[in-house]
C-alpha cells in the first residue's frame, strides 16, 4: 500500500501521484482509475483527500468525475499541457523527441516576438537582468558547472518574457521554465554541447540592448531553430 507521507498536504500529494500515473499511462482510458474507496485504501488517505485530488486533476483536464459515471481518464487532447504540473509529469525522465519537437515549435512561435517586444519596450532594469543571466551562463560554461549553466539559461529566456512587457508572454513563464529545464538538458545531450552557446545568446541580448526589434527577433529565431533542426534530424534518423 503506497501510504502517503503525513507531513505534506495529502490532497496535493494525491494529485502528484495520480497525475504522474495518468500521464505515464499507468491509468488510461482503457483501464481507468480505481474507485474512491480503492484509492483511499491504496494510499491510506481519507475520501476528502481523494476528492480534492480529483477536483485538481479535473481542472487540469486529466480526468472527469460525474455521478453514475465514476472517475474517467480523459483523452490526451483534453489535457491542459500548458499547466506546469502536467508538463512536468510528461517531461520527467527522458522526454521523447516528438515531445521536444512540439515544445520547440511552440517556443519558436513565441520567443522571437517576445525578444522583439523586449527590444522595444523592455526597461533598463529588465534588460540588465537578461544580461546578468548571460554573464552567469558564461561563468558556468567556463567552470563546467552544468547545473548553474542550465539555471542561468532558463533565467535568460524567462527574463526576455518579462522584458516583453506583455502579460500573456509573462504568463508563459512557468510553462517555459518547466519545459526549458527538460528541453535544454535533452538537446545538450543530443548535440553534445556547443561552443557557440554564449555567442548565440549574446546576439539576442545585444540586439535587445541596441533597441533593434527585428534583429532581436531574428537572433532568437535562429537560436531556437538550431535546436529544432537537431531534433528533426534525429527524428529522421529513427525512421
Amino acid at each position: 500500500m503506497a501510504v502517503l507521507e503525513r507531513n505534506n498536504n495529502l490532497s496535493q500529494r494525491m494529485t502528484q501521484e495520480l497525475g504522474k500515473l495518468i500521464v505515464c499511462g499507468e491509468y488510461s482510458q482503457q483501464n481507468g482509475l480505481p474507485s474512491e474507496a480503492e484509492l483511499c485504501e491504496q494510499y491510506g488517505v481519507s475520501r476528502t483527500a481523494v476528492r480534492e485530488a480529483v477536483k485538481m486533476l479535473t481542472a487540469k483536464g486529466l480526468i472527469s468525475s460525474r455521478p453514475r459515471q465514476g472517475i474517467r481518464v480523459m483523452d490526451e487532447e483534453e489535457w491542459n499541457i500548458l499547466d506546469s504540473d502536467v508538463l512536468k509529469w510528461s517531461l520527467e525522465g527522458t522526454p521523447t523527441l516528438a515531445v521536444l519537437k512540439e515544445y520547440l515549435q511552440m517556443r519558436i512561435a513565441i520567443e522571437p516576438e517576445a525578444a522583439s517586444l523586449a527590444a522595444r519596450f523592455g526597461t533598463d532594469e529588465k534588460i540588465a537582468a537578461i544580461e546578468s543571466a548571460l554573464n552567469r551562463m558564461a561563468e558556468a560554461v567556463e567552470s563546467g558547472n552544468k547545473e548553474a549553466e542550465l539555471a542561468a539559461d532558463i533565467d535568460f529566456h524567462i527574463g526576455i518574457l518579462y522584458a516583453s512587457e506583455n502579460r500573456f508572454y509573462i504568463h508563459m513563464r512557468d510553462f517555459t521554465r518547466t519545459a526549458l529545464n527538460a528541453s535544454v538538458r535533452s538537446t545538450s545531450q543530443i548535440k553534445g554541447g556547443t561552443n557557440d552557446l554564449i555567442e548565440d545568446h549574446g546576439k539576442v541580448l545585444n540586439a535587445i540592448k541596441a533597441r533593434n526589434p527585428e534583429r532581436a527577433k531574428n537572433s532568437m529565431f535562429l537560436l531556437i531553430d538550431e535546436a529544432l533542426t537537431f531534433i528533426e534530424q534525429k527524428l529522421m534518423e529513427q525512421q
